[in-house]
């Protein structure tokens, strides 16, 4: 067998144990890895220049060797761009199936996926899914927020980096923050994996994860408020509340005296600043001022 038959063989996998331990014992089995390495990671070469007349002089009297190496390694070189070029097409194709879909601070978008199902996106979200392969698998990776109305068929998979829900056909709606994983049934059955925790949640039921703490409660809304303009929060801390004011708004707050911890119920509404701040500091005790556009400071009471 031909040198460049046993590469292709390795290269596709197709040696026997014997024609393996054969080819592995070769004294360019080393280099024929690296080239393989080197090429997956898809790296440009580091240069560099000689320092001084006496590294120049010895590099150029090694040109003659070096010259001959290079013909040596020319058949191998080949195989290596082959393998680059192969590479780069497979991930190319492989991207290229995947679509995204994200929001900024203040937007909100409503997306109908391959099934006729719709997504709509609350502010600061990202959603991935592959369109040639939803018929065979609907699921879509989540970063944010967002209300599903999932149409009948096959299982329908929201993953996130807290948890996975998984329907079959019916409203809901999942919230993934720093600390904070939330859902939402608002129609039909969702089951929700979020580490060793597994629930069925019926219509109206909330599934919650808030900095490690499991809980169940109830809504009587039929669909998530934000959806309508309005944010609303039970017992959530003051950062998680502040932290959904600059999405909607595009705006940095600052605190000043102000304990982010502490626990907030209440809303806001996504059409009026001013009305929002106070909305989510009078009922705290809190003030406000707005030194610029998107610059906010909030103080507490100083003791």
């Amino acid at each position: 067998m031909s040198k460049e038959d046993q590469i292709k063989k390795w290269l596709n996998n197709e040696l026997s144990a014997a024609e393996m331990d054969t080819f592995e014992q070769g004294e360019d089995f080393a280099l024929y890895k690296a080239i393989v390495r080197s090429g997956k990671q898809f790296k440009a070469s580091n240069f560099s220049k000689p320092e001084s007349f006496n590294e120049f002089k010895t590099a150029y009297q090694n040109k003659s060797s070096r010259s001959k190496r290079i013909k040596w390694l020319k058949p191998v070189l080949r195989i290596a761009s082959v393998i680059v070029i192969a590479l780069g097409v497979y991930f190319t194709m492989f991207y290229d199936t995947l679509s995204q879909v994200q929001t900024l601070a203040t937007q909100h978008t409503t997306v109908e996926l391959p099934d006729a199902s719709k997504v709509t996106l609350n502010a600061g979200s990202i959603i991935n899914y592959s369109k040639k392969d939803w018929e065979n698998n609907r699921s879509l990776n989540l970063n944010g927020e967002a209300y599903f109305e999932v149409s009948k068929g096959e299982t329908f998979d929201v993953i996130t980096s807290q948890g996975i829900v998984t329907v079959v056909g019916t409203a809901f709606n999942v919230k993934q923050r720093d600390h904070y994983f939330e859902v939402q049934c608002f129609e039909g059955i969702v089951s929700v994996t979020s580490g060793s925790h597994t629930k069925q949640l019926l219509a109206g039921d909330t599934f919650r994860i808030l900095e490690d703490s499991f809980s169940v409660d109830k809504t009587t809304s039929s669909k998530p408020e934000w959806t309508s303009n309005k944010s609303t929060f039970k017992a959530l801390p003051y950062k998680a509340v502040l932290a959904e004011v600059e999405r909607q708004y595009d705006i940095k707050i600052r605190l000043s005296n102000v304990n982010e911890d502490r626990l907030f119920t209440g809303g806001f509404m996504h059409d009026n600043i001013e009305n929002a701040l106070i909305s989510i500091t009078q009922p705290m005790g809190l003030t406000y001022k707005i030194n610029a556009s998107n610059d906010v400071v909030i103080y507490g009471n100083k003791k």
